[in-house]
């Protein structure tokens, strides 16, 4: 493998000279930098990212701690977020949270420790420690879909409150009544924010969100599959279960079908995070989408912004209500009857 000294030997200029070109220095002839990147390419030269970042007190790299990999909507966000990274630059280095404090708190250390000059979270609770001392230690850092109140940290972010309206308001235009939720962790922000928007959007319409058609998930499949069940097992179930995350509407799903029932006959079913795989449901599940592509873009641009020493602003997008028919059929208003003319 060629080294610096070999680049600067075969242009014929100094060790300091070939550095100078590679980072961009003006100070530098442009008959020199031309035979600098010519040898550049004729040996295979690859700058020593350690080496750099020892000069530059960088290493063009961000961290992104996500909460839940298994999830698609945070998978679909880790693409964007290193498509983003790499438009700009820099390189991810991606931690899988699974939803626990404890692992979080793992992969911020393990992330300063390889000198990552940005960090990325989706916060999997009110605030573990390590990353909360990272905050508060002035570390580059934006939070995205999740947030902790209190914490100076951009926030980039989508605004489901107008898109839950939307659902109620086509759920009420159906003729549902009875609505029910499938609540994600209370100890998250996107958690409590989405039972809110939700009984809400109800009290507009003049219905109750009873204690019992709350039930408490963790944006797990098997949670939603749990308080499906008992939801169903009530003496007036209801006639909509809305679960605050995909993964929790997939196990909504499971259960309603154990029990031999129908969506939307028997039950209707939406959800928040629309995934591809509704699609694929059968019925199509009525979703709420975030803009998830945008919300990554945005994030590494905001963190770039606070690396580079520009104020990193936070952000918040509209999401939307992609109806499909998991909830039934709207009712065709019926024609009048025909007015029979008199022959007399």
């Amino acid at each position: 493998m060629a080294s610096i000294k070999d680049v600067a030997a075969r242009a014929g200029v100094s060790v300091a000279t070939v550095s100078r070109v590679l980072n961009d220095h003006p100070s530098v002839s442009a008959d020199a930098r031309t035979r600098v990147l010519a040898a550049v390419e004729a040996l295979g030269y690859r700058p020593n990212a350690v080496a750099r970042s020892l000069r530059t007190d960088q290493t063009r790299t961000l961290g992104l701690v996500i909460s839940d990999v298994m999830n698609p909507y945070f998978t679909e966000l880790a693409r964007s977020v290193e498509e983003e990274a790499r438009a700009l630059g820099y390189s991810v280095i991606i931690g899988n949270a699974d939803e626990r404090p404890d692992l979080q708190d793992h992969h911020v250390t393990t992330l300063l420790d390889r000198r990552i000059d940005g960090l990325l979270v989706s916060p999997t609770d009110g605030g573990s420690p390590g990353m909360l001392d990272a905050a508060r230690a002035g570390t580059p850092m934006v939070f995205v879909d999740r947030w902790i109140p209190g914490v100076d940290v951009p926030v980039v972010r989508s605004d489901g409150r107008g898109a839950v309206r939307d659902l109620v308001a086509h759920l009420y235009g159906l003729g549902h009544r009875r609505l029910a939720i499938i609540a994600g962790p209370a100890a998250t922000t996107t958690g409590r924010e989405r039972v809110d928007a939700f009984r809400e959007a109800l009290g507009a319409y003049g219905l109750p969100l009873p204690d019992a058609y709350i039930g408490q998930g963790d944006f797990q499949a098997d949670s939603g599959r749990r308080v499906t069940e008992g939801f169903l097992d009530l003496a007036e179930p209801p006639e909509v279960v809305f679960a605050a995350d995909n993964l929790m509407a997939l196990g909504a799903l499971d259960a309603v079908r154990a029990r031999g029932l129908r969506v939307p006959d028997d039950i209707a079913l939406a959800a928040f995070d629309d995934i591809r795989w509704f699609v694929h449901t059968d019925p199509p599940v009525t979703a709420i989408a975030q803009p998830t592509g945008a919300l990554g873009r945005a994030a590494v641009r905001a963190l770039v912004d606070r690396i580079e020493g520009r104020p990193g602003e936070s952000v918040t997008l509209p999401a939307r209500l992609v109806v499909r028919r998991s909830c039934g059929e709207p009712v065709p208003p019926q024609s009048p009857s025909p007015v029979r003319r008199s022959t007399s």
